[in-house]
């Protein structure tokens, strides 16, 4: 058991040194950290106070990063179905590897920019590369829109990969950095949600333009310049956010840090538990001289056990996340619709336009959830449920072909559709939250800049399977493409359920007892007893 210190003497004795405590009479409940749950318990931490306040728009503000993202999946998905654009590219009419490489160009970007990365994030720290990575978009975006030829536009496309994949870095760790421990989960998990404030507007303004300007360039046109809009906002107010606290601690400026914590962790107190309690985690567990100083040196990722199992986390999220479906509802959504029977272009925006609306708002549920029935929990269900929604979708789609001219009935057309949308629904509660935060908790201070620009790796190279081979099998073998979605999801619930760590409950530094235990994830369902009283603390019982 960890030794707790109070300060409240009516609740405690002092004998030889360890804290001892009496006349506790509080609520049970079963914790992961007797520490945290006893600086939770004292702390004056309020969620709603000016300085909380504050600091949920720093984190907004990070959020944006995903806005990005989920602009570009959901655009390039739309513009797709434009036959203006097509002509004007000569593009193969329906897709193919042209099509497939023309798209998947952006995450070569991504993976290009993987060396640079987290040496960047760790020298200049997580906000200058927030900033350095809109930078890039922006520039990339208005390329793309002004594109002339595909040479220019395949240009743009990969240095919009290039900076996404510095931002898509920078900011989740920024997020997880700064965000109190008592709130971690919710606040991170709604990073990746923002994937939907992307979606939203790209698939309306892609069908907006679709509807009014189907002859003209500028369908495809605008919405791609429109794309810069998200990193220009991060580009310009990130200047005024202050840094990650772990990141100054580590880099000697000990001082900033302890301010920062105390002004938006403990309301202004710098001896507040909560606050203490990560300055004494911050000493034992971030080096002053790690890895992450040698911009050069990545054996930390893999030079031991633990280590080695926290990539593994990372390497199974990336592709889990990528692989389970989701380049189906997103990218590809039009061509799914078409072997549902829906042929009509502007029918197919706009169900692709309000699956996002709806993804967006399942996405909050599943943010809001994960620190109550963790990340292991969800992700396991969720990727049982894909293996039912597939074989659904597979049986179905099986009994449609251009010589029947499409489905028999239109209730078996609705029934696919419907298993698209509920496939998307539970992507979002029980995926979407994790994407961004799983990876992050996961890693140890030192490496998690080289760790996450390996988690973009990873992520980018299972993108452009979804993008290149996705776009490929679409239109060779259709439906029976999905069989590889129902053994993927099979294969991933396994993986999940005896190989996953679970990270809730615990400080970022105490993950490291887990994943130093001879089978982390066995060792991160363990579970101790606790009687906590808001006010005077938390005891183990």
């Amino acid at each position: 058991m960890a030794e707790i210190y109070f300060s409240n003497d009516a609740a405690n004795k002092e004998v030889g040194g360890i804290v001892k405590h009496e006349q506790i009479h509080g609520v049970e409940i079963n914790v992961e950290s007797v520490a945290l749950a006893d600086a939770q318990a004292r702390s004056k931490q309020n969620p709603w106070s000016v300085r909380s306040l504050q600091l949920y728009s720093f984190c907004l503000l990070a959020t944006l990063n995903s806005c990005i993202n989920g602009y570009d999946g959901m655009v390039l998905g739309n513009i797709n179905s434009m036959q203006p654009f097509w002509d004007f590219f000569g593009l193969p009419q329906g897709g193919g590897s042209q099509t497939g490489l023309f798209f998947s160009i952006y995450n070569i970007g991504s993976i290009a920019a993987t060396p640079f990365v987290g040496p960047l994030v760790d020298k200049w720290g997580r906000r200058w590369g927030m900033i350095i990575g809109a930078g890039l978009i922006v520039i990339g975006s208005i390329i793309q829109g002004a594109s002339q030829n595909r040479g220019q536009f395949i240009s743009a496309r990969f240095i919009l990969g290039f900076g996404v994949s510095i931002s898509a870095t920078a900011g989740p760790t920024y997020v997880v950095e700064i965000a109190p421990p008592s709130w971690r989960g919710a606040v991170t998990g709604v990073y990746n949600t923002f994937w939907f404030m992307g979606a939203i507007p790209a698939s309306w303004v892609t069908y907006g333009t679709g509807l009014h300007l189907p002859d003209s360039d500028q369908c495809w046109r605008i919405p791609l310049y429109l794309q810069c809009i998200f990193s220009s906002f991060v580009l310009i107010f990130s200047l005024l956010l202050p840094e990650s606290p772990r990141w100054l601690f580590a880099n000697d400026r000990r001082d900033e840090a302890l301010a920062i914590l105390a002004k938006y962790h403990g309301e202004g107190d710098p001896n507040d538990t909560i606050v203490q309690l990560q300055i004494r985690e911050f000493q034992e567990g971030i080096a002053l001289d790690g890895s992450d100083k040698k911009f050069w040196d990545y054996s930390e990722v893999f030079n031991s056990k633990s280590n080695l199992w926290r990539l593994l986390m990372v390497f199974l999220m990336a592709f889990i996340g990528q692989w389970s479906g989701n380049a189906v509802v997103t990218y590809f959504m039009p061509y799914a619709l078409k072997s549902a029977g829906v042929n009509d272009r502007d029918t197919q925006r706009l169900l692709s336009a309000l699956m996002t609306v709806v993804q967006f708002v399942f996405s909050l549920v599943g943010a809001s959830i994960i620190d109550r029935f963790g990340r292991r929990t969800l992700l396991f269900y969720g990727e049982c449920l894909f293996v039912i929604y597939f074989a659904i979708i597979t049986a179905l789609s099986s009994q449609f072909s251009d010589s029947l001219g499409g489905f028999p009935n239109k209730l078996m057309s609705n029934a696919v559709i419907t298993c698209i949308y509920l496939f998307g629904i539970t992507y979002s509660v029980t995926i979407t939250p994790m994407q961004a935060l799983y990876p992050v908790e996961c890693l140890k201070y030192e490496t998690r800049g080289k760790g996450m620009a390996l988690s973009g790796l990873f992520i980018s190279i299972a993108g452009f399977y979804n993008l290149f081979v996705t776009s490929i099998a679409q239109v060779n073998i259709g439906w029976k493409y999905y069989y590889w979605f129902i053994a993927e999801n099979a294969v991933a619930a396994v993986i999940v359920y005896f190989v996953f760590v679970e990270t809730k409950g615990r400080t970022l530094e105490e993950l490291e007892e887990v994943f130093n235990s001879p089978n982390p994830s066995k060792a991160s369902r363990q579970r101790q007893h606790a009687e906590v009283e808001n006010g005077v603390g938390a005891v183990a019982a």
